[in-house]
């Protein structure tokens, strides 16, 4: 299975977006998705259209319900939205169905650099970019008298004289939570430092290697700046703790950044002074330790054609220009015409910028990702060394790759 690279650039020319007309559907709808404030825009939208039944489920828990919930005939959910990843695990359960005959019949009007096609079909539609960049806290850093951050050596630098400061203990923050947050962050690092997933040509892992072992090291010694529990923080739990006035500076997703600026749940102090950087680097590279994503939406195979039309024109009701106010705008770098840049998006802007590398886009890096989330906490926690926890994530994916047939 080869993923077609969506040009990401292409999406950010700003054109003059005229709103959907009213939006009639005759079937039921059911969405499953994350938990975000630009997510819960899009299922708002879908939920405008009048006629049919829409029902919608955000959860930081979609990856792990998404499958099954579409894998019923009839499957639960009609709908799920998705990123680069997840859209490989629901190609792979054959759960979503191709798009092609929708997009003729009822969506010629979607620009074709939100088709994601593969192997000829399209088989989402595309809404937003993405990527993890910086954050952090202006006023702290010129307190401390130091610059903003451009690598993690400077983000060390940086926590060291926090602390030393008396301004907070744990100043770093990231999402680490065991599984695919911990892999994740994994993924970034590894990728900044130059390594290489597989064997050229093959599905064969190769991560227990000195960059695998670079990556963890410095992953340990962020550590050493964070909240002991940082194994449980996923990303809404370290945005509230940068929120909370605890955390100074972090590695965050751009789709939170309006969270984490916005004047709710912050006192005046915090939220006027988070302020959005570029990626960063690590190891002396220049390649940016972080990944570049698009979210999109599907539409379930095991549907009726009336529940998969019904689907199909209430997620591009939730995905026209329509949603673009200037409460929402600031929510996403949207792959919508009409989009205005926001400065809280100037982060995945500065990612795109600067070539960031895509996420692994292969039918089998899903297991090497579920591998690394379930096989590097040992190593955080000092139980083993970097090269045994790789040794453990490589011999967890090749099991499951065996298993799948993607290795003999």
């Amino acid at each position: 299975m080869f993923l077609k690279k969506v040009t990401l650039a292409s999406a950010f020319a700003i054109t003059a977006g005229t709103a959907y007309a009213g939006c009639e559907i005759s079937g039921n709808v059911s969405i499953v998705g994350n938990e975000f404030p630009a997510i819960h825009t899009v299922a708002n939208g879908a939920a405008a259209c009048t006629g049919g039944d829409v029902k919608i489920n955000l959860t930081a828990d979609h990856q792990k319900i998404n499958v099954d919930g579409m894998s019923g005939n009839p499957a639960e959910y009609t709908s799920a939205i998705i990123a680069n990843s997840s859209l490989v695990a629901l190609m792979n359960a054959d759960v979503v169905r191709p798009l092609n005959d929708l997009v003729a019949a009822h969506g010629q009007d979607i620009p074709k650099n939100q088709l994601i096609t593969i192997d000829g079909n399209v088989m989402a539609v595309a809404f937003m970019a993405n990527a993890q960049t910086l954050a952090y806290r202006k006023d702290v850093l010129a307190e401390i008298g130091v610059d903003v951050p451009t690598t993690y050596e400077e983000v060390l630098e940086a926590a060291k004289k926090i602390r030393a400061a008396g301004i907070s203990k744990y100043p770093v923050g990231g999402a680490y939570a065991a599984g695919w947050n911990l892999a994740q962050e994994f993924t970034n690092m590894y990728i900044g430092h130059g390594g290489e997933f597989y064997k050229p040509g093959t599905a064969e892992v190769s991560i227990n290697n000195a960059q695998g072992v670079a990556t963890l090291n410095m992953m340990k010694a962020l550590t050493e700046y964070m909240n002991p529990d940082f194994l449980t923080h996923d990303s809404n739990a370290t945005g509230a703790e940068m929120e909370a006035g605890n955390v100074m500076i972090m590695n965050m997703w751009g789709s939170r950044m309006g969270n984490l600026m916005d004047d709710e749940g912050a006192e005046e102090q915090v939220y006027s002074n988070i302020t959005v950087g570029g990626p960063l680097t690590v190891g002396g590279g220049s390649t940016p330790a972080s990944t570049l994503w698009w979210d999109g939406w599907t539409v379930a195979r095991n549907v009726s054609d009336e529940d998969a039309v019904a689907t199909f024109l209430a997620m591009k009701n939730g995905t026209s220009p329509a949603i673009l106010t200037e409460e929402t705008m600031g929510q996403a770098v949207w792959m919508i015409d009409g989009y205005t840049p926001a400065p809280v998006n100037d982060g995945v802007f500065a990612a795109i910028a600067a070539g960031t590398t895509s996420y692994p886009m292969l039918p089998y890096h899903g297991l090497l990702h579920t591998a690394l989330g379930g096989n590097l906490a040992d190593f955080l926690l000092g139980k083993e060394s970097a090269e045994q926890a790789l040794a453990d994530a490589e011999a967890a994916y090749t099991a499951a790759a065996k298993e799948k047939g993607f290795l003999n």
